[in-house]
């Protein structure tokens, strides 16, 4: 194919029509100077690229439009680029320029554009030809390349000679200019980007071309960012063809920076320079009409890229000399990019940021990013504490003041507390991590800031924001992988004492009390409902760190704020309507708010619940009477004791119905409550009333009842360890009796908090000499349950199991019971490695890691697509059951009995006919057992 294609017109060529319309202007008189160089005959293009300067400008006014024509209507690229050049070269300099947009640039720069396209075009489909031996195509493309640099060049001549002739420049009056050439870049450097696939193996017959073209285009952007930053836009006269036109000049040029971000990074960083220096020199007159979600976007694109690429360089230093290689360098150079990028966005986002509502989304997930690459992340990059270091203090802190400069933008507010917000797993921590972020810099704001993050609101119909305090515990509970491995965040420096790396619980707690101490005091509410709501989380690590804040809100506050809270838990357990997660938590932070009263306040509590009556007590099983003054301590004991006992002793002389087992039990927890922290405060009469009223009610206990009843088990759960408190007073016989309960039971399987009950009282019998009348009822059973409890399988029970036979093993007097209970050999050695401290999983590091970021995924995904509406439900009331399925009707029992019948009778048949074989009887047995067990259940 001939790529220098040769248009005619009226069948001639375009030197005769040329000489042919200069003829016919002068049949038509048209007045020619008697000093025109211009014979009448043909002059070559060639002769007029040797006329001398005065006679360009001369004839500037009869030779340009025959040129401009001739470029018009030319189809050759060569005769293009010659006459282009030589209009450029030899009549720009003399053309007027404020009228150089009318004469010249817009009658000649879209021919060229399009001339530039075509050669794009006929470059790329002709290069899969491209090889050693097709000289031909070789030949042409090579042409093509070097017309393409010429073009390129004859550009950089038009934008020179504008920069040369004026100090100011006023857009309109050259726009066709930056427009084109800006195209012309673009292509240029898409094409030099993509030259590896385009040329595929044989780059390397036109590499010197498309460096000689990439360089042209380089140095022409250079000369156009000096033309542009001569622009002139007066900010009192609303020209809006010229700020339309700056709008497209700045969404060009970052058009062209997504386009040359791996390929030159300094020339990437000078554009990106001179967009935000152009955005914020126009700003007033420009603010209104640029795409700054674009602008935003891509500027946090070429952070996270040069950041990852940050990463990458410091991972591959991990294994050699960091201070001495080709990698550090370019990782410095990486680093110091990465920084100009952050410094860039913080000067872009201070300056427009009233216009970056719909840019909040975008900077949100770039801190994101940023952070769950980094340490302490799961998921961060494997480098170097060194290079952590300098990443830090070069690059996350030029980045820092960025949630500084939004946190009172009420658009960023509304993203970061979405209700909605669903982040995959190694995007939690990083939300946390701002969380915390938001909570330090608040610390030191106004009103108005603290109540925009901590009040909610309904941002719009589908949208609605939750407040920072409900935000920050709904983070931390999803950070479930990083609390358990635990990572480790920068401690808090201490007058005197080094800085010590802490856990993301303590970091997490340590601001979230630095923020409590700095809210203002109209948010109290809000605060009151974040905590309160917390406590309640069926999260337990949620919950603590819940009441860990709480607790320095009463040690910082007033004596009487923390007695009202102390009241508000009393009133909040005595309305839970039944045993739940909830109620645990009220009753721990009750606890633990009690040793923040002050006696007097304490004194109040005790008017306003007073122990001696008994629908108080649900209040003070909860209580530790440590907390109490050694006197108030000893009295309230002794109330807590004669109301517990008396109430107990009145139901064992009553008819002891079912009903009142609840509140049986909160009795007797009263009771073991007072055993555990005041024991020594109880007299030889009330030690001894308790006593009798626990070996009464253990006697009432059988098989029957613990096992069809829960709140039985509950009350067995309570007495064993309130025996256990009394263990060297106990009657042998009572010993023997509840070992033997045990015994039985563990045949049954009882549920875990059982057994787990069954280990505290088995622990005690450390103590107890056993009389030897009674040794051989007691320790066989006693062996029998220690192996049994030390053989199961449930990691909680037996790690408890292994506690309690050893403390029971260094405590006994009877030592050759001790060796009995390890049952098996797998039983020894487990109690041998919990001695010595050994048989942990050798786990690395790097797979600990691995199966905490498994876990996490599959643990957290289920729950982060629950609702609302679901999330709602955690409140006061005990846990939601799962929706029964439709129980059985009596006629699908009669008709499976029935079925069951009549496979026993025809067995009783076969066998009338003939002897039966050897294995029935050991089958019918096993049948047997299986009715038992039936008949147990139905029981």
């Amino acid at each position: 194919m001939v790529l220098v294609r040769k248009a005619c017109r009226d069948g001639g060529s375009f030197r005769s029509w040329f000489w042919r319309e200069c003829f016919e202007a002068l049949v038509l008189g048209e007045s020619m100077s008697q000093e025109r160089a211009v014979p009448e005959s043909a002059v070559p293009l060639e002769e007029i690229s040797s006329w001398p300067e005065e006679l360009c400008r001369r004839e500037l006014p009869s030779v340009l439009p025959r040129l401009l024509s001739m470029y018009q209507h030319s189809d050759n690229w060569i005769e293009h680029i010659q006459i282009l050049k030589i209009i450029v070269e030899m009549f720009l300099p003399h053309m007027n320029h404020l009228t150089l947009e009318q004469t010249f640039f817009s009658q000649v720069l879209p021919k060229t554009v399009r001339l530039f396209d075509d050669m794009m075009y006929e470059l790329t489909s002709q290069a899969r030809e491209l090889s050693s031996q097709n000289l031909e195509i070789q030949s042409t493309l090579r042409n093509i390349l070097q017309t393409m640099v010429q073009l390129l060049g004859a550009l950089t001549g038009c934008v020179q000679h504008v920069c040369a002739t004026q100090e100011s420049v006023i857009l309109e009056n050259i726009h066709s200019l930056p427009s084109s050439v800006l195209h012309v870049i673009k292509s240029t450097f898409v094409h030099c980007k993509n030259s590896e696939s385009v040329y595929s193996g044989r780059l390397h017959l036109v590499a010197d071309l498309l460096q000689a073209l990439f360089k042209e285009a380089y140095s022409l952007q250079k000369q156009l960012m000096e033309l542009l930053d001569m622009v002139c836009m007066n900010p009192l006269i609303d020209e809006h063809d010229d700020i339309l036109n700056m709008v497209v000049v700045i969404h060009s040029l970052l058009d062209i920076c997504s386009v040359i971000s791996s390929m030159d990074h300094a020339f990437h960083a000078n554009t990106w320079k001179f967009i935000i220096k152009q955005s914020l020199k126009h700003q007033s007159v420009i603010k209104s009409q640029l795409k700054h979600k674009d602008i935003i976007t891509s500027l946090c694109e070429d952070i996270l890229f040069s950041f990852h690429s940050c990463l990458q360089l410091a991972e591959q230093m991990i294994q050699s000399d960091a201070q001495d290689n080709a990698d550090y360098r370019l990782f410095q150079k990486t680093l110091k990019l990465c920084r100009f990028f952050a410094n860039s966005l913080l000067h872009y986002t201070k300056e427009f940021l009233p216009f970056l509502s719909d840019s909040c989304c975008t900077l949100h997930q770039l801190y994101l990013q940023i952070y769950s690459k980094f340490p302490p992340s799961l998921y961060a990059a494997g480098i170097s504490k060194a290079q952590q270091e300098e990443i830090a203090s070069t690059f996350l802190v030029t980045l820092s003041p960025l949630i500084s400069q939004l946190l009172t933008f009420q658009p960023f507010v509304d993203v970061v507390l979405d209700s909605k917000l669903e982040l995959p797993c190694e995007l939690q921590l990083p939300q946390c991590l701002l969380l915390v972020v938001i909570m330090d810099e608040l610390s030191s704001r106004p009103e108005d800031v603290q109540a925009l993050w901590c009040t909610e609101s309904q941002v719009s119909e589908a949208t609605a924001r939750v407040s920072l305090l409900k935000a920050i515990f709904s983070s931390f509970e999803q950070c479930s992988g990083e609390l358990s491995l635990p990572v480790h965040l920068q401690g808090v420096k201490s007058k005197g004492q080094a800085e010590v790396a802490v856990t993301l619980y303590q970091h997490v707690c340590i601001h979230l009390c630095t923020f409590i101490a700095s809210l203002h005091p109209s948010l109290f509410p809000e605060l009151d409902t974040a905590l309160l709501n917390a406590v309640l989380s069926a999260n337990m690590i949620t919950s603590l760190l819940a009441m860990d804040a709480w607790c320095f809100l009463a040690r910082y506050g007033t004596a009487e704020l923390c007695a009202h809270h102390v009241t508000i838990m009393a009133h909040l357990i005595k309305s839970c309507p039944g045993e739940c997660y909830q109620l645990t938590n009220l009753s721990i932070l009750l606890r633990r708010l009690f040793f923040f009263m002050a006696p007097r306040q304490q004194v109040e509590f005790i008017q306003k619940f007073p122990p001696k009556e008994t629908e108080n007590l649900l209040l003070w099983q909860y209580i530790s009477f440590q907390a109490l003054p050694a006197e108030l301590r000893k009295q309230t004991a002794l109330e807590v004791t004669r109301a517990g006992t008396a109430w107990c002793m009145k139901w064992l002389g009553s008819n002891r119905t079912l009903e009142e087992l609840e509140s049986l039990n909160t009795v007797l927890s009263a009771l073991l409550a007072v055993c555990n922290s005041s024991g020594e405060a109880l007299d030889l009469g009330q030690q001894t009333a308790i006593k009798e009223v626990g070996s009464q009610l253990s006697i009432l206990l059988n098989v029957k009842l613990v096992i069809g009843q829960p709140y039985v088990q509950q009350t067995l759960s309570l007495l064993l360890p309130l025996l256990g408190f009394f263990i060297q007073t106990l009657d042998p016989q009572l010993v023997s009796q509840v070992i033997t309960l045990q015994t039985s039971l563990l045949k049954l399987e009882p549920p875990d908090h059982v057994r787990l009950a069954f280990l505290d009282f088995l622990s005690s019998l450390g103590k107890l000499f056993i009389p030897q009348t009674i040794q051989d009822r007691i320790l066989p059973s006693l062996s029998s349950v220690f192996a049994s409890l030390l053989a199961d399988r449930n990691w909680l029970l037996e790690q408890h199991s292994l506690e309690a036979f050893t403390q029971f093993a260094e405590g006994t007097t009877h030592e050759e019971i001790v060796p009995q209970c390890l049952s098996s050999e797998e039983t020894k050695k487990k109690v041998v490695s919990f001695l010595e401290k050994t048989g942990f999983v050798d786990e690395t590091t790097a797979a600990r890691l691995e199966r905490i970021k498994q876990e996490k995924g599959t643990f957290w995904e289920p729950f982060a697509k629950v609702t609302q509406e679901e999330t709602k439900m955690s409140s006061l009331q005990p846990c939601v059951k799962r929706a029964r399925h439709e129980l059985p009707s009596e006629d699908e029992y009669r008709s499976t009995l029935q079925a069951a019948t009549e496979a026993l009778e025809a067995i009783e048949l076969l066998l009338q006919k003939s002897p039966p074989p050897d294995w029935l009887l050991m089958e019918m047995e096993t049948l047997q057992e299986r009715i038992d067990k039936l008949k147990r259940q139905v029981l």
